[in-house]
């Protein structure tokens, strides 16, 4: 009798954590849109677990809470897309490409190419949560967590340009950080291209040359 009974399937767990992932990516996506089109308030999240195809409980399983999901949203906003914040950032393109240029000027310019994308997939989920946080405490704290770890990764790139004797002899590490994050704020941004019409191209060609300027050491023989 033995011989007629199959044996059971073993449950494919990883299966199981792909169809979750994918979930978490569709639910972002949705809500990303919602947020852009509609503001934070503006958003509750039966409206998007509506147009996602979920269930309100499903979205609270995947991200905890409102501001968590708004999170989300954000990361992947800034690394180009859902699938690309699962990526650590030192292996993301184009910051491998930063990583691996041999001459710091060009590690400069290749970190000013990547601002203008970050700021226009960003910049109107960072100016509602600005303006949201104002009278919302989660909010204000999530702001401050997305410029803490801004500082942080920043200080990263400029670590790197220490650590190889690429800085200017008369700047600090922190001075150099704090300069890179001022620089490359969307506060910074938004007064040039936003309020000054500044294309893309002339921002960037900018913030690449005043980066090199304040950062960087002459080259030798210069």
């Amino acid at each position: 009798m033995s011989q007629g009974v199959k044996p059971r399937r073993r449950y494919d767990s990883r299966r199981r954590d792909e169809q979750a992932a994918q979930t978490r990516r569709d639910i972002a996506a949705v809500a990303g849109k919602l947020f852009r089109e509609r503001g934070y308030a503006g958003t509750p999240m039966p409206r998007i677990a509506a147009e996602a195809g979920v269930v309100v409980e499903t979205i609270y399983r995947a991200f905890g809470s409102k501001a968590s999901l708004f999170r989300a949203v954000i990361d992947a906003a800034v690394a180009g897309g859902a699938a690309r914040a699962d990526v650590p950032v030192e292996e993301r393109p184009a910051i491998r490409a930063v990583i691996d240029a041999p001459d710091p000027r060009r590690q400069v310019e290749l970190y000013a190419a990547t601002q203008p994308g970050i700021h226009r997939r960003s910049g109107p989920l960072l100016r509602a949560l600005f303006g949201a946080a104002a009278t919302d405490p989660e909010l204000k704290a999530l702001w401050e967590e997305l410029e803490a770890g801004r500082l942080a990764g920043q200080g990263r790139f400029v670590g790197m340009l220490a650590e190889h004797g690429h800085l200017r002899p008369d700047v600090s590490v922190e001075h150099a950080r704090d300069v890179v994050w001022t620089l490359c704020s969307l506060a910074v941004h938004d007064l040039l291209v936003v309020a000054r019409g500044w294309t893309e191209g002339r921002y960037q060609d900018w913030l690449a040359t005043v980066m090199a300027r304040e950062l960087l050491a002459p080259p030798q023989g210069g």
